[in-house]
Order: C-alpha cells, then structure tokens, then sequence
C-alpha cells in the first residue's frame, strides 16, 4: 500500500511540473518571471506541500527555474529564446566525395585520451546506466546457460531474447513475434546485413542529410551510390520529396533514423511515417529504419515506428540497446519483414550466430521490468541535460549559432558562422582536452563544415559547463 501511495505522489508531482514546464515552453512564463508560492500551490491543487516542493527540484533540476532566498522561485530559462532554429537541409543531388576517413580515425582513437570531455561520443555515460543490476543479470545468465554460455546459440539469435523484445515493441505501436527478429551484434550490425540484403554494387539508396556516418562509410564499403535528401531539422525527410527523388533517380532502398535522428535530432510525425511507408511500397523500395533512440522521449509516450504502419513487411526495423543500456554488450535485432530468409542466411555466413550470454543478460534484465523503471530516470536526466546544454550554448556561443530542438535523444546538432571549420575546432578543442565530432563527415558531400555534433548523455556537471564555456570562447575566437 506504501508503494502505490508512493507511486501516485510521484505522478502528481510530475503532473504538476509538466504543467508550469509547458507554460515556461510555450512562452506563457517568461524568464524572469516569479511563479507560485509553495503554499499557494499547495492550496490550488490540494496537495502537500513536498509534492510542490518536488515539482519545484524537478524544473530546478532542468535548470528551467531557480530559487532565490526568501523571494521564492523563479523562471532561469526559456528555451524558445535561444539560440536560433536551424533550418531545412539541401544536399546537392551529385555526390562530391570527399574522404574523411582520417577525420573519423581520429576521433575514435582520440576516445582513449585520459580526462578527455567527450561530447563527440553518442553513448550515455556510465554513471547513469544501471550497473549493478546489469551485472546480475550476467551473473544470472552464466549461470543458468548450458556450459556458462560458451556454446552456440540458434542462428536466429536467443529465442528469450526475441521474446522479450517482440512484447516490448507493442510499445512503438508493432505486434511482432519472436520469429520475427533476428539479433545482431548492436544496431550497426542490423543496418549493414539489411543493406547486404537488399542491394548489389552500385545501387543507390535514399538517406536523411546530415546522416550517421557509419551508415554512409559502410555504404561506401559495399560499392553503393548515396542519395542525400532534404531533411527538415524538426521532422525530418518529407515523402513529397522522396516521391520528387523517384522520378529522377533509380533508388533500391531508404535509410531514415525516424525517431530523435543521430546527428539532427528530429522526429518524424506519425503520419508522415505512415505516408511514407505506403508511398516506399507503392513503388515496391523497402525501407530500413534505424530506430536506435526511440525509447529515449521527452514527451508523454513513445512516438510510433514506420514499421508499425507496415502491412507488406517492406521495413526492416533496426534496433538495439546500445544508446539506453549496454553499449558494450552490442546486443541489436532486426524485424526484416519479408526479408527475413535473406537476414538469416547472411548472418549465419558473417558471424553463425550471436553472442549468447549478453542476449539471455539483456533479456532477464527485460523481463523484470526494470527496463522501463531505468528509462524514466535516464529520460529525465537526458531531458535535463539537453536544456542545460542549449542554456550554456545560448550564454556561451556567438548570437549567430543555430541549434536543433531534440524532443528526444541524447544529441546536438550545431551549426556556426560559415567562417568556422568545424575540423580546425575539434583540433583546438582537444587541445583543451574537450572532443567534439565535426560536422563533415555526416556527409559524402563537401558540406557542413560549420557544423558539429554535440552528446549531452552525460550527467550535468560544472566541467560540462567549463567545457562548453571553453569550446564557445574557441567559437568566438574563430568567428
């Protein structure tokens, strides 16, 4: 009974600050602005007065209000003033290679650096995953597996682990199977074998611009023609013009990461999705839909999948636990649709089968229910994080900086005066032991330069702040 009573408090304080959080969003409450007392609160909605207070630390917590002694609270920050939005992408419809390999190389290997802040790396930190908990389910794995888990697994992949994974995706609005899924080793894994599978040496796919790079370097790899596409920074690739692209190019499949994309951030409405996923099987193109960061929403529910909307088994869904539990323990899946024989036949030829003992410790983790418990929390954190981030850029940056507008996620996507080299920055920028990931090589076009990606999946520390104070001093000096 203590428990449910516990459970009902918590929800009202959420409630209570996603009220007065909307009103500092939609610019009702401005910066500046005092808000209710306590007691007047208390009063209004016939609540305690630590439910106020609650609600209070949580919008505190965001750094969307702060407290002054003896004055009460009052609204520190409104998103909506700064920086600016970006704008809509518009990649040339001719690809201009360029090769930034190198580039890449060096910011992975600079990962190793010692007491390096890493704000190109798109993993969350480890200090806000569910370690301990983790580690049981391994320990619980090893110990109930044949042999400790050294033996195969099925081709497929861990039938528990597929289970546990077709029941959650009722989440994202799907109704798949465990013969559905096939595990992969991390989201990258199910990307490249979906490629393999539906395409030949010189195809063209269609992609979002700015895109993931690995998607555009392993493309490149296999022998296949890119096709940037506009992408609005909100929502994302419009089917207007995908349909626009079909009457001039011949395109095998498209790639779009539908929900809180890597590097913009955007989302696609729903019914964008469902328009474009009729118009991709209309003309018979499938569709592969990198769905790595849907779990990870500000707002009330999860949005949906096009594989949701997906009648003909056109979208193969590509997912893993990568950006909200164990990225080391690359534990991905794929649901092919109907391309599920080719899937399976080019995993058994790539890797015979999957690692068994993190996909049956993924799975016990997923059938406790510890998962969502451990989602909430990351989603508050993350949230938090992200309206910190845009504050500092805001205080920090030149007034020219544009910004995307995550409603989800756990990046930023920062586009700069045209003057700064984005490359030049993340040079100066590591010389101060802070990592950045430069914005050309979300591109296979000579583009973005200006532009860097930014993770705040971190927790919000004053280093953070140094950090970004730092590398907005390096901007200005640039500028």
């Amino acid at each position: 009974m203590k428990s449910v009573t516990k459970q009902k408090n918590e929800h009202l304080y959420l409630q209570i600050a996603e009220r007065i959080e909307k009103q500092i969003m939609d610019d009702v409450l401005h910066i500046g602005d005092k808000l209710p007392s306590v007691r007047m609160l208390s009063k209004e909605h016939n609540v305690s007065i630590s439910t106020i207070l609650q609600a209070y630390y949580h919008l505190e917590g965001k750094g969307l209000v702060e407290s002054r002694p003896q004055s009460g609270y009052f609204v520190s920050f409104n998103p909506s003033r700064f920086p600016k939005k970006l704008e809509k992408s518009n990649p040339l419809q001719t690809v201009n290679a360029k090769n930034v390999e190198a580039i890449i190389a060096e910011v992975y290997d600079n990962f190793s650096v010692k007491d390096t802040v890493r704000l190109s790396l798109s993993v969350p930190a480890p200090e806000i995953l569910p370690l301990a908990k983790l580690n049981k389910a391994m320990t619980q794995a090893l110990r109930e597996l044949p042999a400790n888990g050294t033996s195969y697994d099925q081709v497929q992949g861990n039938e528990l682990l597929r289970r546990q994974v077709a029941r959650w995706s009722v989440n994202n609005g799907s109704h798949l199977q465990a013969e559905d899924l096939v595990t992969t080793a991390g989201c990258m894994n199910a990307i490249a074998y979906s490629l393999m599978a539906l395409t030949q040496r010189g195809d063209t796919i269609a992609v979002e611009s700015p895109v993931y790079f690995g998607v555009l370097r392993f493309a490149q790899s296999i022998g296949l023609k890119v096709l940037e596409l506009p992408t609005d920074p909100e929502t994302g690739v419009d089917p207007d013009d995908v349909a626009a692209a079909l009457k001039k190019h011949k395109i095998k499949a498209c790639f779009f990461v539908t929900n809180f994309s890597n590097p913009l951030g955007y989302c696609m409405p729903d019914e964008q999705k469902e328009k474009m996923v009729k118009l991709l099987a209309h003309h018979g193109i499938p569709l592969i839909e990198d769905d790595l960061y849907g779990d990870v929403y500000f707002g009330n529910k999860r949005p949906r999948t096009c594989k949701s909307y997906d009648e003909e088994g056109n979208v193969l869904w590509c997912s893993s636990i990568s950006k909200t539990l164990a990225p080391g323990y690359r534990v991905g899946w794929v649901a092919p649709g109907k391309y599920l024989e080719q899937i399976k036949r080019l995993k058994l030829y790539h890797s015979i089968t999957s690692a068994t003992a993190q996909q049956v410790a993924i799975a016990n983790f997923l059938s406790t229910g510890r998962y969502e418990h451990h989602l909430r929390k990351m989603r508050q954190v993350l949230h938090a994080n992200s309206l910190h981030f845009i504050k500092a850029i805001g205080d920090y940056f030149p007034e020219s900086t544009k910004l995307s507008n995550p409603k989800g996620g756990f990046i930023l996507w920062v586009e700069m005066d045209k003057k700064i080299d984005s490359y030049q920055l993340y040079q100066e920028a590591m010389a101060h032991k802070i990592s950045i990931a430069p914005g050309t090589i979300f591109s296979l076009q000579d583009r973005y330069k200006n532009c860097m990606r930014l993770s705040y999946g971190m927790q919000w520390k004053p280093e953070i702040e140094r950090a970004l104070k730092t590398l907005g001093g390096l901007v200005h000096a640039m500028s």
